[in-house]
């Protein structure tokens, strides 16, 4: 065994956190004395992780927004590299984050780190060119996804298909009565979900549509809708605070909570993301909204190679979900959505959702550390 092997992790939002901490338990039993550090958020630390920079200082989206930070942002990744150029950890794992961990994994990989991306950038979708740089870059590519692994076997990268962590948290049968005890919410009253994404950018760009999308969706039912919406974390939950406290909506703000709340609802209303694959997971029918900046936008969805984004469509290879992206994620379309989602029977899509957790649900953290293991030994 090694002695106090050094793991260097990489994680730049939310759901590389979640990610972060499960490949830690998992490490941890392959490693226990091991040291794990880089940047990571509240779940990897309570596994023990060391971060060296505050995880919410990566969390940004769009094609501009990073530019706002690019100095701060930059800084931030020579030092981790020059720490672990001159300290050399026994491998770097990058958690997502692709245009931050790129020329990590490139200049610790020239000089001898052996390198894992774990969570494939989306090359099978767009920017497709990327591949050349992930050959030359990344010894092993960690997919969550399982027809991401045969795009990578297409290209001849080192590639282990492990799951998603997230599949094994969930219960096969959610429990909606359960939830809404927990939470002190009505039993009987019908819920709504609003989910307005991690980023302070997405909240900043989303909250007041689906807001206003989930009140005129009250309003065309003739229903007063129970509207629940957790925060990601403290930051995002002062934020959405000073939002409502402009607005009149009667809506039940919670900090962190959200499987709980989604759960708890009979619809969840949401910015794309990780947040889609977690309701398709508690079996919950979805609205997925999603816009960017104008600009960002423009340059960016034209180069984009798939008919969908949410993931619940790209795992099932069709449209089992609404998407409204951009100009299409209006109040009038979003609500729209939502009233008709109160109104179908969803014991099909249910179905679906259950065959896609199947698919999902492997042991994550055990198949991730059995292929880094195996790197590390040079097998």
């Amino acid at each position: 065994m090694l002695e106090a092997p050094v793991f260097a992790i990489v994680a730049g939002e939310t759901s590389g956190d979640i990610l972060g901490a499960d490949l830690i338990q998992g490490l941890k039993k392959q490693y226990p004395n091991a040291i794990f550090e880089g940047i990571g958020g509240p779940k990897m630390q309570a596994e023990g992780f060391n971060s060296l920079f505050d995880m919410e200082r990566l969390s940004v989206m769009g094609l501009w927004e990073p530019l706002k930070r690019l100095p701060e942002l930059l800084s931030i990744r020579r030092s981790i590299i020059k720490r672990y150029t001159s300290q050399k950890p026994v491998v770097f794992i990058g958690i997502d984050s692709p245009d931050f961990n790129a020329k990590i994994e490139q200049k610790l990989h020239d000089v001898g780190v052996k390198t894992v991306h774990y969570v494939s950038p989306s090359v099978w979708a767009w920017r497709q060119g990327r591949i050349k740089n992930i050959k030359c870059s990344v010894d092993l590519m960690l997919t969550l996804l399982p027809f991401e692994a045969e795009f990578y076997h297409q290209h001849q990268v080192p590639v282990c298909y492990v799951g998603h962590p997230l599949a094994k948290q969930f219960p096969k049968q959610p429990n909606p009565s359960s939830a809404r005890q927990q939470l002190g919410l009505e039993e009987s009253k019908p819920t709504l979900c609003i989910m307005p994404g991690s980023r302070s950018a997405e909240v900043e760009l989303m909250a007041e549509l689906l807001l206003d999308s989930a009140a005129k969706a009250s309003q065309d039912l003739g229903v007063e809708l129970q509207l629940i919406m957790p925060a990601a974390n403290e930051a995002r939950f002062d934020q959405l605070k000073k939002i409502l406290d402009t607005r009149s909506d009667r809506v039940i703000l919670l900090k962190q909570q959200s499987h709980q709340a989604m759960e708890a609802a009979d619809v969840v209303l949401l910015t794309s993301g990780t947040t889609a694959l977690e309701a398709m997971l508690l079996k919950k029918p979805m609205v997925v909204g999603y816009r960017m900046s104008a600009v960002s936008f423009r340059i960016l969805y034209p180069l984009i190679k798939t008919p969908f984004v949410s993931l619940p469509n790209l795992l099932a290879n069709q449209a089992l979900v609404p998407e409204l992206i951009q100009d299409k994620a209006t109040v009038e379309s979003l609500s729209a959505e939502v009233v008709n989602l109160f109104k179908v029977d969803s014991a099909e899509l249910v179905e679906q959702f259950d065959e896609l957790h199947q698919q999902l649900s492997l042991d994550s953290a055990a198949l991730a550390t059995a292929a880094i293991s195996q790197l590390i030994a040079g097998e």
